[in-house]
């Protein structure tokens, strides 16, 4: 017997990320006489969740404010093109928000925004209505979505009339050339009474938490209500926290590209794994260790592909199939 899943719902921004590129003759700084070269790519934290969802073939619906730009356009083709649903995305009169990257030499991103008065933060409690008929068994979101005004404040409240049948999942992905790390860290505690599954990066917690070891924050966000931790380490792994009960699992090697995009595809291996395993839906209650460690080194595996490559491309199902 089939067994229809509801889908799963990714809200956040899209983003033009635009990076420094090589010239026709290959030099890497991009120089074209007195100018620079950008290539300009589709990204945004919860666009890459969600794209990297549709691909691995969960049903999944996103939400944004796609602008009519030339980059709205851009997005609008990525999503669809990578399966995702968007027609429950209003139509937006702002800009899209545009990132400029250069890379270090770890392959690490480093960004400078251009984001005041785009698309991405304008959302109202009306455009958000339809989300409440689509009935998802997860919905997805964080970044930049939960503490940029006047959006912040609709969203939190989608969270709290979806979630008495709805997991929650947050990832928070701190910009702190965006919004001051401060304010991630006051409104933290609301966020994980809200939330089933925190997935942060060792940099996101040391915006949130400078000097704390990660076993000792996740026992401050457990208190805060949020039963589901998982802190990625890069090359070392993940730290998986479930009530307090925690391991770490390692990642595959990978020779790394650049790491745009790897803990939003490692989000999307995970929630990837829930959805299929049936446990999404309300309070992970169904849950066990068996299916949260799958899941997880499914994550991995998502991420090690995702920094195989560059920019934020994650791999279809099919990819992955190949590798095994």
């Amino acid at each position: 017997m089939t067994v229809t899943r509801r889908p799963v719902a990714v809200l956040g921004e899209c983003v033009a990320d635009a990076f420094v590129a090589p010239d026709a003759a290959g030099t890497p700084d991009g120089a074209v006489g007195p100018g620079l070269r950008l290539d300009v790519l589709p990204g945004g934290g919860p666009a890459n969740t969600a794209v990297a969802l549709a691909r691995l073939g969960t049903p999944t619906h996103f939400l944004t404010r796609l602008s009519g730009d030339v980059f709205g356009g851009l997005f609008r083709r990525r999503l669809s093109e990578s399966g995702v649903r968007i027609d429950l995305c209003p139509d937006a009169a702002e800009p899209s928000t545009l990132a400029v990257a250069g890379l270090g030499p770890d392959g690490a991103a480093e960004y400078t925004f251009h984001a005041e008065a785009t698309a991405d933060w304008q959302w109202t409690r009306q455009e958000l209505a339809p989300v409440r008929g689509l009935d998802p068994d997860c919905l997805h979101t964080g970044s930049l979505a939960l503490v940029r005004e006047p959006g912040a404040a609709a969203v939190e409240d989608l969270l709290a009339e979806l979630r008495p049948t709805t997991t929650i999942s947050l990832d928070p992905n701190v910009r702190p050339l965006l919004v001051a790390p401060e304010r991630y860290r006051a409104r933290l505690p609301r966020w994980c009474a809200l939330a089933d599954i925190l997935r942060l990066s060792e940099d996101d917690l040391a915006h949130l938490h400078p000097g704390t070891a990660p076993e000792a924050a996740c026992d401050t966000w457990h208190r805060a209500g949020v039963p589901l931790v998982v802190v990625t380490l890069g090359a070392a792994g993940a730290l998986v926290s479930y009530d307090g009960v925690r391991s770490v699992l390692p990642a595959p090697h990978v020779d790394v590209v650049d790491t745009v995009g790897a803990g939003d595809a490692f989000t999307a291996g995970l929630l990837h794994g829930l959805h299929g395993a049936g446990v999404l839906g309300g309070r992970l209650d169904a849950l066990d260790r068996r299916t949260l460690d799958e899941a997880v080194a499914f994550g991995t595996r998502v991420a090690a592909a995702t920094c195989a490559v560059r920019g934020a491309n994650p791999p279809w199902a099919e990819d992955l199939t190949a590798r095994a």
